[in-house]
């Protein structure tokens, strides 16, 4: 079954429990974005944008967006590691999937939504500079943090605009 992607005012209002007026007055003041639909002008809000309002206003996020969270994407062109960093994610509840060239990355960011990308500093196709240039550009990427992963031979990552790094090896932990 896919996972919703759109909610109606209503749908919000039940999640928060609050009226839906209220949640109509969060998107006319600018608290929470929101397009119109054509016609009669009801209001459609992304899961992603509601799941940022909830964050911003400390309040709780319901259990069905929860592991929209907990989704990582692993770009790693060596298959024995990239399945050694799924096995490890998978085994604390995170939802993995795995990118083995930069091309590949570009296109599950789309379709997996992963909120935290893994990017080895070497991988194929593409630099790790342009797959962090190309996230922080690409609307509606900003939400995904990229963690550069370097290898233990004294590699320095460019300042790319990477939300982290990793220096290998790296601890289970």
């Amino acid at each position: 079954m896919q996972a919703k992607q759109i909610l109606t005012t209503g749908e919000i209002a039940r999640y928060c429990g609050v009226n839906f007026r209220t949640v109509i007055r969060w998107i006319e003041r600018g608290r929470l974005n929101a397009y119109q639909l054509p016609g009669r002008g009801d209001n459609r809000v992304t899961v992603e944008d509601f799941i940022d309002f909830l964050k911003v206003n400390s309040m709780p996020i319901p259990e069905e967006f929860s592991q929209r969270e907990r989704r990582v994407l692993i770009v790693e062109s060596d298959p024995a590691v990239a399945k050694q960093v799924q096995e490890t994610l998978q085994s604390s509840g995170y939802m993995t999937s795995v990118a083995s060239d930069g091309f590949l990355a570009g296109s599950l960011l789309g379709t997996f939504k992963p909120s935290v990308m893994l990017l080895d500093l070497r991988i194929p196709g593409l630099s790790s500079d342009d797959v962090v240039n190309f996230i922080k550009k690409a609307t509606g990427m900003d939400r995904v943090k990229v963690m550069v992963v370097a290898g233990a031979s004294g590699e320095i990552p460019s300042q790319s605009g990477a939300d982290g790094f990793l220096h290998r090896p790296f601890s289970r932990e």
